[in-house]
């Protein structure tokens, strides 16, 4: 094939492509991308598209930056690869200190990973390791929300709040212990989101007891959701009780910024919104803005450098580390600074989501707009009063999503927990968004709601 050749209407024979794993329901197909550039991506028959959703949430600063790939170019020519356990790089240094520092105290140590599955298992066996060094082996027990999701390893996918997951971790996995997640947009009559909240942390503190609490290693928790919960952003009183309570009982706080870090709320990390500091952090996604794979864990210097006195911590990964990926990040985090782009997240994200609440309030099938910074979700709903869903047949979030691309938008969507608790589908554009760049966004998914609609309608009225 010539370097500039894509395949186009035509299937390979063998090998096809990545999605020829996911399931064939015959909605409209994903686009064949051969370009991107900033906020853009660019198909094989010339259309172009807003790349609303940065991917999976991920590409922070938009496609096609020269000074990433030249970063990357440069690495790979100089020193493409060393095995942290037999050589040290610069890169991997280099990396760490910024991370640090826009991080904050008391995060002085970070592990390096080549994804967010990864980052956490990595820092949930190191977790465990510490507790068994430290002569508590019983500390065994991990604890998490339901709904939530923390990645799609075994691991991962053991402590994520996901009822459709069930049947398959069934008797292949010990499912980590889950309890109700603070959801706010239906809630029992006379109930308040505050008091939501609080039964969250009593049905925390139960399962705690349920379990033992000098047996419980972890309590893992995102700040802010992503798919799973429709971009739910924890109140700080939340917060601060379940802060409380693991300090009172000595078990590890843990927040999975997978998805909600590296600016995408506004600051660095979705905890610096909050007064207290969590345990350990994960991070991924935008730290190397889909250049290259990066995960990694954010720890306070004692437990790592004590933990390597006692035994070492005795696993790592083929590409923990990686020079060029820590080369990318490092570029990555130089186009956050250089351009203001956290600061740009807190501005363009306040106008974003003013405008998807505005625009939007009156618009079927629209229930309610919700998030912080530069991630949003919008929920879906027949009758905006009774918050009624969709039937689960329509699948309306793979409807939205694929009405958008129509539009020459992309969305990310995947319904979670078959839809139990909600429809939604996620808007997170790039970091480098202008507000004209936010109208352009609102008025093309106006444009693919309206087809949502239609497409309802049809459907009842061919009932």
């Amino acid at each position: 094939m010539k370097e500039n050749e894509v395949l186009t209407n035509t299937q390979p024979q063998h090998g096809m492509f990545q999605d020829a794993f996911f399931q064939q329901d015959g909605s409209e197909p994903v686009p064949m991308m051969v370009r991107a550039e900033g906020i853009w991506m660019y198909d094989d028959k010339g259309n172009a598209y807003i790349d609303g959703s940065s991917g999976p949430i991920a590409s922070n600063i938009g496609h096609g930056n020269r000074r990433v790939a030249d970063a990357m170019y440069q690495q790979a020519i100089t020193l493409d690869y060393a095995y942290p356990r037999v050589a040290r790089h610069a890169p991997n240094a280099a990396l760490t200190e910024p991370l640090c520092r826009l991080a904050g105290k008391p995060f002085e140590r970070v592990g390096l990973a080549s994804g967010g599955s990864e980052a956490m298992d990595l820092a949930l066996k190191f977790l465990r390791q510490y507790a068994v060094a430290k002569g508590t082996p019983n500390r065994r027990f991990l604890v998490s929300n339901m709904p939530s999701y923390h990645g799609a390893s075994i691991g991962a996918l053991m402590i994520s709040g996901d009822e459709s997951f069930a049947p398959f971790l069934a008797g292949f996995s010990v499912n980590g212990a889950k309890v109700p997640a603070p959801m706010t947009y239906r809630i029992p009559s006379g109930s308040t989101p505050e008091s939501i909240a609080e039964e969250s942390v009593a049905a925390l503190e139960k399962t705690f007891f349920e379990l033992g609490p000098e047996n419980v290693l972890a309590f893992v928790v995102e700040p802010v959701g992503g798919v799973a919960t429709g971009c739910l952003a924890l109140p700080a009183r939340y917060f601060k009780r379940v802060r409380e309570l693991c300090d009172r009982y000595g078990i590890f706080l843990v927040f999975d910024e997978i998805l909600c870090g590296a600016g995408r709320t506004g600051k660095f990390l979705a905890s610096h919104h909050l007064d207290f500091t969590p345990d350990v952090v994960m991070m991924a996604k935008g730290i190397c803005a889909g250049y290259s794979p990066l995960g990694a864990i954010l720890l306070p210097a004692a437990p790592v450098d004590e933990l390597a006195q006692l035994t070492g911590f005795n696993f790592s990964h083929t590409y923990g580390a990686n020079p060029i990926s820590c080369a990318a990040a490092l570029a990555v985090l130089d186009e956050y600074e250089n351009h203001d782009l956290i600061g740009n997240a807190a501005q363009s994200g306040a106008y974003l989501g003013n405008s998807l609440r505005t625009r939007l309030a009156s618009s079927n099938p629209v229930g309610e707009v919700r998030g912080i910074g530069l991630l949003y979700a919008v929920e879906l709903v027949v009758d905006r009063g009774s918050k009624q869903q969709f039937p689960h047949s329509c699948n309306v979030t793979e409807v939205a999503r694929t009405e958008a691309l129509k539009e020459g938008l992309i969305i990310y969507s995947r319904r979670t927990s078959g839809g139990k608790f909600g429809d939604w589908f996620i808007v997170a554009p790039p970091l480098i968004v202008a507000s004209t760049d936010c109208d352009e966004i609102v008025d093309r998914l106006q444009r693919a709601l309206a087809g949502v609609w239609k497409r309802y309608q049809k459907t009842l009225a061919s009932a």
